[in-house]
């Protein structure tokens, strides 16, 4: 049994996860907070992922990271690196709406508490807004990673299926099926029903505390 795509699916998804923990929680800190002209607009375009089909998605990265495409000079085209990008941008979208439901849940009273008490803006929201927003934000950041993990038609559009080398958990079903493999294709398929089902326990866990 090749088990290097269980060994990439964990490197992409892991890589992805980061990226998308700091940027959707940056936008999530920006749209929770700030007022400005556009405001819906921009909050509609960082949900788009979510509403579009995958393979929508692997579109316009396959057009933007293309050989005349504003990012064709990084030459990540089927590549892993294509594969965390894809992840990133499928996954931003849960990060970015738990994380912002997760902070707009806080009193923001108590961060003005500790404003008064003589801690600068940054420092209140750091030391109280940000701890009680925890358990959301944590929550996103597992989903997120368990999104990127399942990513697939985005990823095939811009990574490819190259065994070894951009072949994910579920490029391998994906291959493993159409080459009547069915027992290679069962074996991938509990391997991520165990990690998914891991990662809603874990979630439902933090909701529970």
């Amino acid at each position: 049994m090749d088990l290097s795509p269980l060994f990439l699916s964990l490197k992409v998804a892991f890589v992805a996860t980061i990226l998308t923990a700091i940027t959707g929680l940056g936008f999530a800190i920006l749209m929770a907070r700030a007022r400005f002209p556009g405001k819906s607009l921009v909050e509609a375009l960082l949900t788009l992922p979510l509403a579009l089909p995958p393979s929508s998605v692997g579109y316009y990265l396959l057009v933007i990271m293309g050989r005349n495409g504003p990012l064709g000079w990084l030459g990540w085209l089927f590549t892993w690196k294509a594969a965390v990008l894809a992840s990133w941008i499928v996954a931003l979208p849960l990060m970015f709406r738990t994380a912002k439901a997760a902070l707009e849940s806080v009193d923001i009273s108590l961060e003005m508490v500790a404003r008064t008490l003589g801690k600068p803006p940054w420092r209140a929201f750091v030391d109280v807004t940000l701890p009680l927003a925890g358990r959301g934000i944590l929550a996103g950041v597992i989903l997120s990673f368990a999104r990127a993990l399942g990513e697939f038609g985005a990823t095939l559009m811009v990574a490819g299926n190259i065994p070894g080398k951009t072949r994910t958990i579920p490029l391998a079903i994906y291959t493993a099926t159409q080459i009547n493999r069915m027992d290679i294709a069962s074996f991938w398929v509990i391997v991520t029903a165990a990690l998914a089902y891991a990662f809603i326990l874990a979630v439902n866990k933090l909701q529970e505390k």
